[in-house]
Protein backbone atom coordinates (compact mmCIF):
# COMPACT_ATOMS: atom_id res chain seq x y z
CA UNK A 1 0.00 0.00 0.00
CA UNK A 2 1.48 3.23 -0.89
CA UNK A 3 1.31 6.44 0.99
CA UNK A 4 -0.42 8.16 -2.36
CA UNK A 5 -3.21 5.99 -1.69
CA UNK A 6 -3.96 5.92 1.97
CA UNK A 7 -1.76 8.09 4.64
CA UNK A 8 0.00 6.11 7.51
CA UNK A 9 -2.42 6.45 10.68
CA UNK A 10 -0.73 8.75 12.92
CA UNK A 11 -1.67 9.54 17.04
CA UNK A 12 -3.25 7.66 19.08
CA UNK A 13 -7.26 6.96 20.29
CA UNK A 14 -6.92 9.46 22.58
CA UNK A 15 -5.77 12.14 19.62
CA UNK A 16 -8.60 11.38 16.82
CA UNK A 17 -11.34 11.42 19.84
CA UNK A 18 -9.93 15.46 20.56
CA UNK A 19 -9.94 15.67 16.95
CA UNK A 20 -13.45 14.31 16.30
CA UNK A 21 -14.74 16.93 19.67
CA UNK A 22 -13.19 19.88 17.89
CA UNK A 23 -14.76 18.37 14.95
CA UNK A 24 -17.96 18.38 16.66
CA UNK A 25 -17.47 21.38 18.64
CA UNK A 26 -16.94 23.80 15.63
CA UNK A 27 -20.56 21.64 13.88
CA UNK A 28 -22.03 23.27 16.75
CA UNK A 29 -20.93 26.55 16.58
CA UNK A 30 -21.36 27.10 13.19
CA UNK A 31 -25.04 25.82 13.75
CA UNK A 32 -25.89 27.54 16.81
CA UNK A 33 -24.35 31.26 14.69
CA UNK A 34 -26.92 30.50 11.75
CA UNK A 35 -29.30 29.64 14.35
CA UNK A 36 -28.92 33.05 15.93
CA UNK A 37 -29.23 34.85 12.55
CA UNK A 38 -32.57 32.89 11.77
CA UNK A 39 -33.83 33.93 14.88
CA UNK A 40 -32.97 37.46 14.22
CA UNK A 41 -34.43 37.22 10.90
CA UNK A 42 -38.38 36.53 12.51
CA UNK A 43 -40.23 38.20 9.89
CA UNK A 44 -38.41 36.59 7.13
CA UNK A 45 -38.14 33.58 8.52
CA UNK A 46 -41.80 33.14 9.54
CA UNK A 47 -42.94 34.26 6.23
CA UNK A 48 -41.06 31.18 4.33
CA UNK A 49 -42.46 28.73 6.75
CA UNK A 50 -46.26 30.20 6.96
CA UNK A 51 -46.31 30.89 3.44
CA UNK A 52 -47.92 27.79 1.98
CA UNK A 53 -50.63 28.05 4.37
CA UNK A 54 -51.77 30.94 1.67
CA UNK A 55 -53.34 30.41 -1.35
CA UNK A 56 -51.18 33.43 -2.54
CA UNK A 57 -48.39 30.63 -2.18
CA UNK A 58 -46.56 30.53 -5.78
CA UNK A 59 -47.19 26.62 -6.11
CA UNK A 60 -51.39 27.23 -5.61
CA UNK A 61 -50.25 30.37 -7.80
CA UNK A 62 -49.19 27.84 -10.41
CA UNK A 63 -51.43 24.88 -10.22
CA UNK A 64 -54.89 27.66 -10.74
CA UNK A 65 -55.74 26.98 -7.14
CA UNK A 66 -58.91 28.62 -5.82
CA UNK A 67 -58.17 30.82 -2.81
CA UNK A 68 -58.85 29.60 0.62
CA UNK A 69 -57.60 30.74 3.87
CA UNK A 70 -56.19 29.10 6.81
CA UNK A 71 -56.36 30.83 10.68
CA UNK A 72 -53.24 29.63 12.35
CA UNK A 73 -53.84 29.88 16.58
CA UNK A 74 -51.86 29.78 19.99
CA UNK A 75 -52.70 27.93 22.76
CA UNK A 76 -49.81 28.25 24.69
CA UNK A 77 -48.44 30.92 26.71
CA UNK A 78 -44.51 30.11 26.05
CA UNK A 79 -45.49 28.22 22.98
CA UNK A 80 -44.70 30.47 20.13
CA UNK A 81 -41.32 31.70 21.54
CA UNK A 82 -40.69 28.08 21.81
CA UNK A 83 -41.41 27.25 18.21
CA UNK A 84 -39.89 30.72 17.39
CA UNK A 85 -36.51 29.04 18.85
CA UNK A 86 -37.25 25.59 17.39
CA UNK A 87 -37.73 26.81 14.04
CA UNK A 88 -34.40 28.66 14.31
CA UNK A 89 -32.59 25.59 15.27
CA UNK A 90 -33.35 23.82 12.13
CA UNK A 91 -33.06 26.69 9.78
CA UNK A 92 -29.52 26.97 10.96
CA UNK A 93 -28.73 23.02 10.74
CA UNK A 94 -30.05 23.58 7.52
CA UNK A 95 -27.80 26.31 6.42
CA UNK A 96 -24.68 25.10 7.59
CA UNK A 97 -25.05 21.38 6.10
CA UNK A 98 -22.33 22.01 3.37
CA UNK A 99 -19.96 22.63 6.21
CA UNK A 100 -21.01 20.00 8.84
CA UNK A 101 -20.75 17.55 5.54
CA UNK A 102 -17.37 19.44 4.95
CA UNK A 103 -16.27 18.51 8.70
CA UNK A 104 -17.12 15.34 8.91
CA UNK A 105 -15.92 14.25 5.58
CA UNK A 106 -12.84 15.50 6.50
CA UNK A 107 -12.47 14.10 9.50
CA UNK A 108 -12.83 10.47 8.27
CA UNK A 109 -11.21 10.82 4.89
CA UNK A 110 -7.52 10.64 6.06
CA UNK A 111 -8.53 6.49 6.59
CA UNK A 112 -9.81 6.06 3.30
CA UNK A 113 -8.01 4.40 0.66
CA UNK A 114 -7.69 7.24 -2.79
CA UNK A 115 -10.22 4.97 -4.41
CA UNK A 116 -12.31 5.40 -1.20
CA UNK A 117 -11.62 8.41 -1.02
CA UNK A 118 -13.32 8.93 -4.76
CA UNK A 119 -16.63 7.13 -3.75
CA UNK A 120 -17.07 8.79 -1.15
CA UNK A 121 -17.04 12.49 -2.27
CA UNK A 122 -19.71 11.53 -5.23
CA UNK A 123 -21.74 9.86 -2.20
CA UNK A 124 -21.64 12.16 0.09
CA UNK A 125 -22.18 15.31 -2.80
CA UNK A 126 -25.27 13.26 -3.84
CA UNK A 127 -26.47 12.92 -0.18
CA UNK A 128 -26.57 16.03 0.16
CA UNK A 129 -28.20 17.26 -3.09
CA UNK A 130 -30.55 14.55 -2.84
CA UNK A 131 -31.52 15.45 0.80
CA UNK A 132 -32.20 19.39 -0.34
CA UNK A 133 -34.12 18.25 -3.25
CA UNK A 134 -36.60 15.93 -0.92
CA UNK A 135 -36.94 19.03 1.31
CA UNK A 136 -37.75 21.58 -1.78
CA UNK A 137 -40.38 19.11 -2.96
CA UNK A 138 -41.86 18.48 -0.03
CA UNK A 139 -41.86 22.43 0.96
CA UNK A 140 -42.75 23.44 -2.71
CA UNK A 141 -45.17 20.64 -3.53
CA UNK A 142 -46.67 18.02 -0.88
CA UNK A 143 -46.89 19.91 2.27
CA UNK A 144 -49.00 22.38 0.70
CA UNK A 145 -51.29 20.32 -0.75
CA UNK A 146 -51.26 18.28 2.32
CA UNK A 147 -52.02 21.72 4.41
CA UNK A 148 -54.71 22.87 1.80
CA UNK A 149 -56.75 20.00 1.56
CA UNK A 150 -56.60 18.91 5.33
CA UNK A 151 -56.72 22.56 6.76
CA UNK A 152 -60.09 23.46 4.32
CA UNK A 153 -61.95 19.80 5.13
CA UNK A 154 -64.94 20.33 6.49
CA UNK A 155 -67.60 17.64 7.52
CA UNK A 156 -69.87 20.74 8.15
CA UNK A 157 -69.60 23.90 7.60
CA UNK A 158 -71.10 24.60 10.81
CA UNK A 159 -68.03 23.15 12.61
CA UNK A 160 -64.30 25.33 11.98
CA UNK A 161 -61.15 24.44 11.59
CA UNK A 162 -58.85 25.59 14.34
CA UNK A 163 -54.99 24.99 13.51
CA UNK A 164 -52.34 25.44 15.92
CA UNK A 165 -48.58 26.65 15.15
CA UNK A 166 -47.18 23.92 16.91
CA UNK A 167 -48.76 21.28 14.98
CA UNK A 168 -48.42 23.09 11.68
CA UNK A 169 -44.09 23.51 11.86
CA UNK A 170 -43.66 20.42 13.78
CA UNK A 171 -45.70 18.56 10.51
CA UNK A 172 -43.57 20.91 8.47
CA UNK A 173 -40.44 20.12 9.94
CA UNK A 174 -41.19 16.53 10.24
CA UNK A 175 -41.97 16.11 6.54
CA UNK A 176 -39.12 17.89 5.53
CA UNK A 177 -36.78 15.74 7.37
CA UNK A 178 -38.34 11.79 6.18
CA UNK A 179 -39.12 13.31 2.70
CA UNK A 180 -35.26 14.21 2.69
CA UNK A 181 -33.89 11.16 3.85
CA UNK A 182 -36.53 9.08 1.23
CA UNK A 183 -34.88 11.07 -1.50
CA UNK A 184 -31.36 8.71 -0.67
CA UNK A 185 -33.36 6.47 -2.40
CA UNK A 186 -31.11 6.72 -5.98
CA UNK A 187 -27.86 7.53 -3.83
CA UNK A 188 -28.20 4.14 -1.67
CA UNK A 189 -29.11 1.89 -4.63
CA UNK A 190 -25.78 3.27 -6.86
CA UNK A 191 -23.93 2.69 -4.06
CA UNK A 192 -25.35 -0.91 -3.39
CA UNK A 193 -25.13 -1.25 -7.48
CA UNK A 194 -21.22 -0.12 -7.58
CA UNK A 195 -20.83 -3.14 -4.34
CA UNK A 196 -22.68 -5.41 -6.13
CA UNK A 197 -25.14 -6.15 -4.09
CA UNK A 198 -27.95 -4.62 -6.25
CA UNK A 199 -29.24 -6.07 -9.89
CA UNK A 200 -31.88 -3.63 -11.83
CA UNK A 201 -32.98 -7.34 -12.29
CA UNK A 202 -34.09 -7.32 -8.94
CA UNK A 203 -36.04 -4.02 -8.97
CA UNK A 204 -37.74 -4.81 -12.02
CA UNK A 205 -38.85 -8.02 -10.72
CA UNK A 206 -40.28 -7.12 -7.17
CA UNK A 207 -41.54 -4.16 -8.61
CA UNK A 208 -45.49 -4.66 -7.43
CA UNK A 209 -43.71 -5.43 -3.99
CA UNK A 210 -41.84 -2.34 -3.80
CA UNK A 211 -45.01 -0.82 -4.06
CA UNK A 212 -46.74 -1.86 -2.03
CA UNK A 213 -43.87 -0.64 0.29
CA UNK A 214 -44.18 2.73 -1.04
CA UNK A 215 -47.53 2.66 0.05
CA UNK A 216 -47.02 1.57 3.70
CA UNK A 217 -43.94 3.80 3.93
CA UNK A 218 -45.86 6.79 2.65
CA UNK A 219 -48.95 6.00 5.31
CA UNK A 220 -46.23 6.36 8.02
CA UNK A 221 -44.80 9.95 6.64
CA UNK A 222 -48.11 11.34 6.33
CA UNK A 223 -49.82 12.88 9.24
CA UNK A 224 -53.10 11.71 8.13
CA UNK A 225 -54.60 8.78 6.71
CA UNK A 226 -56.51 10.57 4.13
CA UNK A 227 -56.07 9.13 0.20
CA UNK A 228 -54.79 12.68 -0.90
CA UNK A 229 -51.98 12.92 0.96
CA UNK A 230 -51.09 9.45 0.76
CA UNK A 231 -50.96 9.47 -2.99
CA UNK A 232 -49.04 13.12 -3.08
CA UNK A 233 -46.37 11.58 -1.11
CA UNK A 234 -46.65 8.10 -2.61
CA UNK A 235 -45.91 9.78 -5.97
CA UNK A 236 -42.43 10.99 -5.66
CA UNK A 237 -41.22 7.92 -3.87
CA UNK A 238 -42.68 5.55 -6.54
CA UNK A 239 -40.78 8.46 -8.98
CA UNK A 240 -37.56 7.75 -7.16
CA UNK A 241 -37.74 3.94 -7.39
CA UNK A 242 -37.92 4.20 -10.48
CA UNK A 243 -35.29 6.44 -11.12
CA UNK A 244 -33.39 4.37 -9.43
CA UNK A 245 -33.88 1.35 -11.56
CA UNK A 246 -32.21 2.89 -14.52
CA UNK A 247 -29.25 4.27 -12.00
CA UNK A 248 -28.51 0.71 -11.12
CA UNK A 249 -28.85 -0.63 -14.95
CA UNK A 250 -26.89 1.96 -15.67
CA UNK A 251 -24.14 1.44 -13.29
CA UNK A 252 -24.12 -2.13 -13.53
CA UNK A 253 -23.38 -2.18 -17.72
CA UNK A 254 -20.63 0.57 -16.89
Amino acid sequence: MSAKEKAEPTGTFWDHLDELRGCIIRILCVVALFAVVAFCFKDLLFSIVLAPSSSEFISFRLLGVAPFSIHLMNTGLTEQFMIHIRVACYAGLLAAMPYVVYQLFGFVSPALYEKERHYAVRVVSASYLMFMLGTLVNYFLVFPLTVKFLGTYQVSPEVNNMLTIQSYTDTLVSMNLVMGLVFELPVLSWLLAVMGILKPGYMTMYRKHAMVAILIVSAIITPTTDAFTLFVVALPIWLLYESSIFIVRLTVKK
